[in-house]
């Protein structure tokens, strides 16, 4: 790949950076074309209005910008994913490509049914040693013996060159990334190691878009915590953050920790618009809507959010537009969670849960 890329190391980007950003850098070429397919429409999520679509516990998101057509992320379940695409009109034999954040299955399991329509659709995962999207080591990774017999050493002591490890998804046309990568003009993946949850070292992928309004930035569930995230993308492709998309990953903290994380949002990184979904939790939708005001966007199951000089939210066709998640999405929400392996609460009674907050608790 002859993308351009970052180094994906944690960043310490001042504050002043954003101050800074437009008089410092070049102009960068900003995606343009079509302006009227700036949209992003939610196919995968447990709340939200819709009168066709299944809600479950995941996220799966169609981006249309620029001319492209960028699935991020795949839902929980093959036949859930299918059935809400399906609802939706979604032709999947059209995407440009794939974006899939992380490992976890609430992410990754409609790969199979995404794959049987699109066998030859590119697909871009974080790459990680013995990776569930497939990997590559060295073929001299392990030590040596010569002292053994044939018999006991690996491959008879004549190891290939390069070790392949397995996938669920063999077919998979993956690319696997080790860092921070332009994929198209304007389009960035931003790659950071996170910790944030239940399972640790998780590689996750986000995807900056540069708009003329600033950077619309979608998330699948944050691992590496949502401030890391922003604060990486403003550092890599120095412009503020106009929309933040996405699981936030605020399931674990308590309410002061979550306070503390929108105001800097808002106040330190200038987040402009933001409309959190999947995993960032009952409490922290009210903070963050209360904190963000008119800013904040509510965007459940089925919603489709148009972007802009304004960010603009169409509720699925049928519902009234709403404003905050009311009795009924709290229902499925909290009913879709208990199943669900982002359940802080088996975490923290098991006496785990503590050894996760101090990723949030370093600025």
């Amino acid at each position: 790949m002859t993308a351009r890329s970052w180094s994906a190391a944690p960043i310490a980007a001042s504050v002043a950076l954003l101050a800074a950003c437009a008089a410092a850098n070049p102009p960068r070429t900003v995606v343009t074309t079509d302006p009227a397919r700036a949209q992003i429409t939610v196919l995968y999520d447990a709340f939200g209005k819709t009168t066709t679509m299944r809600k479950d516990w995941g996220f799966a998101a169609l981006i249309e910008y620029g001319g492209k057509r960028i699935l991020f992320d795949t839902g929980n379940n093959a036949d859930i994913f299918a059935h809400n695409v399906q609802a939706k009109g979604i032709d999947l034999t059209t995407l440009d490509f794939v974006i899939v954040s992380h490992r976890h299955g609430d992410h990754t399991s409609g790969l199979n049914y995404l794959l049987s329509v699109n066998p030859g659709v590119p697909l871009y995962a974080p790459k990680e040693n013995f990776g569930v999207f497939g990997a590559t080591l060295p073929g001299t990774f392990y030590r040596r013996n010569p002292s053994l017999p044939t018999e006991m050493r690996y491959f008879d002591g004549q190891p290939p060159d390069t070790l392949r490890f397995g996938t669920p998804w063999p077919q998979g046309k993956f690319t696997w990334l080790t860092q921070t990568t332009d994929v198209a003009p304007g389009l960035h993946l931003i790659l950071l190691k996170g910790s944030w949850g239940v399972d640790l070292d998780v590689m996750e992928l986000s995807l900056a878009i540069e708009t003329p309004e600033g950077i619309v930035l979608v998330v699948g569930c944050s691992h590496p915590t949502i401030e890391k995230i922003v604060e990486a993308t403003v550092a890599a492709i120095h412009k503020p953050v106009y929309l933040v998309l996405g699981g936030t990953h605020l399931l674990p903290a308590k309410d002061e920790e979550i306070q503390r994380i929108a105001t800097a949002l808002r106040d330190t990184w200038k987040v402009a618009w933001i409309a959190p979904m999947h995993c960032t939790g009952e409490p922290d939708f009210a903070i963050l809507k209360e904190t963000f005001g008119d800013r904040y966007l509510y965007a459940g199951l089925g919603s489709v959010l148009t972007f802009g000089p304004s960010v603009t939210v169409a509720a699925e066709t049928g519902q009234p537009r709403s404003e905050a998640m009311d009795e009924e999405d709290l229902r499925s929400y909290r009913t879709l969670l208990a199943q669900s392996d982002d359940n802080p609460g088996p975490v923290f009674a098991s006496g785990r849960g503590p050894r996760r907050l101090p990723a949030y608790q370093t600025h």
